[in-house]
């Protein structure tokens, strides 16, 4: 299934698009999801489904492409990417939908920016996780420079170097290298002091072979009202998998 995006500017001017599925009225919380790194609306929640089980249960779900990712523009100034500037573009969002009683949630570096939103005062009535452990969100340095050494070995790398499988999911993806250069140094820590900002009920969803961001386990133990729900796979086949939508249903509808 393809959407069309629609677009809106950011407070810097630049034009960012978002999908919507499922009714703009009802009796259920609109839930915006925010996609993975290098990744796009369409691919992380539309096409495996994820959004029509949520849309199918009643919630019109709202689906940005992040900066420098899907149909957003991807400038190639460095005072577009102060930091958090995710959280910036997630805010603009918000206002210009008039958003006011809503969920929030997203997949790895979509969780992270969700959680540096709450930190910054945004007050979804919950909050959904998936892909994203304690270390992911306190640790960003190293897996920053890891990827950092994506872009930088995109035309070297060789088949079975670890730097491997994320090139070719850029290059599948056609991830401008300058722009998502300049995105990654925008990425700040959220200090496990931080998280007492997280007063909200919070869904922790997490493959079972998926450690790429630490321990789900440590960062429910860090939430006060947490719950944690395994799925069947890896940090990037997860997202495939129909029981995310299955357990992002059951969190939204309770």
């Amino acid at each position: 299934m393809t959407i069309e995006p629609q677009f809106f500017e950011a407070r810097d001017g630049v034009r960012l698009a978002w999908r919507e599925m499922g009714p703009e009225t009802g009796n259920r919380r609109p839930l915006v999801l925010l996609h993975g790194l290098f990744s796009s609306a369409e691919v992380n929640w539309i096409k495996f489904g994820t959004a029509a089980r949520i849309a199918a249960a009643g919630h019109r779900v709202i689906m940005p492409d992040l900066r420098v990712h899907g149909s957003s523009a991807a400038p190639h100034e460095p005072e577009n990417y102060p930091p958090d500037v995710l959280v910036h573009d997630l805010e603009d969002l918000v206002a210009h939908l008039g958003l006011t009683d809503f969920d929030l949630g997203g997949f790895s570096l979509g969780a992270r920016t969700s959680v540096r939103a709450v930190v910054a005062g945004m007050r979804p009535r919950r909050l959904i996780l998936g892909g994203m452990g304690l270390a992911g969100l306190a640790g960003w340095q190293r897996r920053g420079q890891f990827f950092q050494r994506v872009i930088a070995e995109y035309e070297t790398a060789k088949r079975g170097d670890d730097t491997w499988l994320s090139i070719q999911f850029m290059k599948t993806m056609k991830v401008d290298r300058v722009a998502a250069s300049l995105l990654l140094d925008s990425f700040t820590d959220t200090t496990p002091d931080m998280l007492a900002a997280l007063t909200m009920p919070v869904l922790l969803v997490c493959g079972d072979k998926d450690q790429d961001n630490g321990s789900a386990e440590e960062l429910a133990a860090a939430l006060p009202d947490a719950r944690l729900v395994t799925i069947p796979g890896t940090h990037m086949s997860s997202v495939t998998e129909p029981e995310l939508g299955e357990a992002i249903v059951a969190f939204v509808t309770a």
